[in-house]
């Protein structure tokens, strides 16, 4: 049913917009944004399932194979996105943050990317499968902005000829928690991936409800590939594929234990491939990037000045500056309070946990309902997980400093922090990432005012089990935060 609520969006656009032809000097740019994803495609190496779309993407232009968000979790990850800037810069580093009483705004000199399209004569929009009638696609930022921003939701709204910037905002790694998913997946996809198959982390036990998670979600991979394909045959259909540059990302990893909401790869690894006029066919980018780059990079592809205060950076300048480190932060995720900041190189990962009192698996409101985490829990309880994945996943305090040689431990599996070989490596580790917080002037812990502010907004949509356990949790973190954990 939701591709079918894609194909009626693309139909509507060809019959709106009537092949108008875009300015040839001024290309359109295209971001589409996924949720809760991890490159488990072709193009990066994942050999169980079919992303054809995807994979065309990256022969007929370019791969990022070392993407990361700055943010494992969608709100900060999305504020970052389209302001170019580290969330921890701009205030916005608290997932949902600013829903309240109490507001965000956005720094002087900060403005968000769609205001300086449009201020340029783009036609600026946010759609997607979920936007219905005038309704815009996924924004999700944590700070103050102008809904006029965006002029629609479809670049069929454009004026004849008139550039556009649209970013089409797909459900991605969230499909596969449906109920109808399998149905879906069958009428729409045919045979679903056999769990037998998959392969897991391995931190995670093969578990049967572990191994179906894992096959649906690699089915949402699937079927996100069939919708990226659906909007480029819609470029081509109307004639402007030829001046579009199409960006393919997604905000952070897959949601699990590890991935989303962590500084793990698994959390902030993410697939990233453009493909457009003029840009090199089959090419393979090694370098470290950010996901804050988009900005930087789009802007200039528009022949648009960057504001001079933004973070990004212009991937495909002639005079580009590749990044030595890339940098994350992981801050409160609904009513669980954590900070946790991480710098990574090409070789090796640092991670410093600032409350390292507190378990990896705090209890969570959000994660805690779903069933991979609650078989987690259920296996922890009853001693069935291996000496791995109790150390990885229920330690009940965690090192306040990680290192990881990811050279020799992709997994992130053994911490170095503490072995006296790699004094050396940790310790220039540990000072990229303090002149990080120095130079971009990151941000921390948000005000107890702040934290009343936006869980008074959940508690409001709250109701009976569910509403208990929120309060729950509130009150676990306000005892630990008491305790000095």
């Amino acid at each position: 049913m939701r591709r079918a609520l894609l194909c009626a969006l693309l139909a509507l656009g060809g019959l709106l917009s009537g092949g108008a032809t875009a300015n040839a000097a001024r290309p359109n740019i295209v971001w589409i944004v996924v949720d809760d994803m991890s490159p488990n495609f072709g193009c990066y190496g994942e050999k169980l399932i079919a992303t054809p779309n995807v994979d065309r993407m990256a022969r007929e232009g370019t791969r990022f194979a070392r993407a990361f968000t700055t943010a494992p979790v969608c709100s900060p990850s999305r504020s970052a996105l389209v302001t170019g800037m580290y969330q921890t810069s701009i205030g916005a580093h608290h997932h949902r943050s600013g829903r309240g009483a109490l507001k965000i705004e956005l720094p002087d000199g900060v403005t968000p990317a769609p205001v300086l399209f449009q201020r340029a004569g783009y036609y600026t929009c946010i759609g997607g499968p979920l936007a219905r009638g005038d309704d815009l696609g996924k924004t999700d930022y944590n700070f103050e902005w102008p809904r006029a921003m965006y002029d629609g939701n479809d670049w069929a709204g454009r004026a004849p000829g008139q550039p556009f910037f649209m970013q089409v905002q797909l459900h991605g790694g969230k499909q596969r928690e449906r109920n109808t998913w399998p149905e879906t997946v069958r009428e729409e996809l045919g045979e679903p991936t056999d769990p037998a198959r998959v392969t897991l982390p391995p931190y995670y036990p093969r578990d049967g409800v572990l191994l179906e998670d894992w096959a649906r979600y690699l089915d949402a991979v699937r079927y996100t590939d069939r919708e990226v394909g659906e909007v480029l045959a819609r470029l081509e259909r109307e004639g402007l594929l030829a001046n579009t540059v199409v960006f393919f990302l997604t905000d952070h990893g897959i949601s699990h234990a590890r991935g989303k909401q962590f500084l793990y790869d698994e959390g902030i690894h993410v697939p990233l491939v453009v493909m457009g006029p003029g840009l090199e066919r089959g090419a393979v980018r090694n370098d470290l990037v950010e996901l804050i780059d988009l900005a930087a990079t789009s802007l200039a592809l528009a022949g648009i000045e960057a504001p001079p205060l933004m973070q990004g950076r212009d991937l495909l300048a002639a005079n580009y500056q590749p990044r030595r480190a890339v940098f994350s932060a992981r801050d409160r995720c609904d009513e669980t309070v954590d900070q946790i900041r991480a710098a990574r190189t090409a070789r090796f990962k640092y991670i410093r946990n600032d409350l390292p009192q507190r378990p990896h698996l705090q209890p969570s409101h959000y994660k805690d309902h779903k069933q991979i985490v609650k078989r987690l829990r259920e296996l922890h309880a009853a001693g069935q997980l291996d000496e791995l994945a109790e150390r990885i996943l229920f330690a009940p305090k965690r090192a306040p400093e990680e290192l990881y040689d990811l050279e020799t431990d992709p997994f992130e599996l053994n911490n170095l922090a503490a072995d006296a070989e790699h004094a050396k490596e940790l310790a220039e580790m540990r000072m990229r990432l303090t002149k990080w917080e120095q130079e971009t002037r990151a941000q921390g812990a948000e005000s107890p005012e702040m934290y009343d502010s936006d869980m008074a907004v959940y508690l409001h949509a709250m109701r009976g089990e569910r509403r208990q356990v929120f309060e729950a949790n509130l009150d676990q973190m306000r005892r630990w935060a008491s305790e000095g954990k």
